[in-house]
C-alpha cells in the first residue's frame, strides 16, 4: 500500500464527492495469483483512510471499477467504500522498502461492477 494523498484536480483543488466530502487516492500493489507480476491500481475513497500504514497489507472494502473512455484515451478507475488494515495485520507496520510494498487482492467483478476484497 501506498501512503493515502489527496485527490486533486489539474488546479491543485481537492476534488470532493456528490455529498462534499474529500476524496483521497490510495495506490495498491497487487500481486497477481499466477507467477511474480506486480501491478498498482489507485483507488479512490470519500475521506482518508485511517488505520492504515504505507507498506501494510489492508482489506478493500466495496470495490468496483469503472471502465472510461475520454479524448481517445481509455483505463479503469477504481473507487471503494473503505481500506483497513488487513485481518491479522499490525497497523504499525513501518514503511515498505523501496523495492517494493505489500500486497491486497482486486475484487472478482473488477470491471464495470461492484465487489469487495480482501
Amino acid at each position: 500500500m501506498i501512503a493515502p494523498e489527496p485527490r486533486t484536480t489539474p488546479d491543485g483543488e481537492v476534488r470532493r464527492d456528490r455529498e462534499g466530502n474529500p476524496q483521497w487516492i490510495t495506490g495498491l500493489s497487487i500481486r497477481q495469483a499466477q507467477g511474480r507480476r506486480t501491478d498498482v491500481v489507485h483507488v479512490t475513497t470519500s475521506g482518508q483512510p485511517q488505520g492504515i500504514t504505507e507498506g501494510a497489507p489492508v482489506r478493500v472494502v466495496g470495490l468496483w471499477a469503472n471502465d472510461w473512455e475520454v479524448d481517445g484515451r481509455s483505463g479503469v478507475s477504481y473507487r471503494a467504500e473503505g481500506l483497513e488494515p488487513a485481518p491479522g495485520s499490525s497497523s504499525t507496520t513501518q514503511s515498505a522498502p523501496a523495492s517494493g510494498s505489500a500486497s491486497s487482492t482486486p475484487a472478482a467483478n473488477s470491471r464495470g461492477g461492484k465487489g469487495a476484497a480482501e
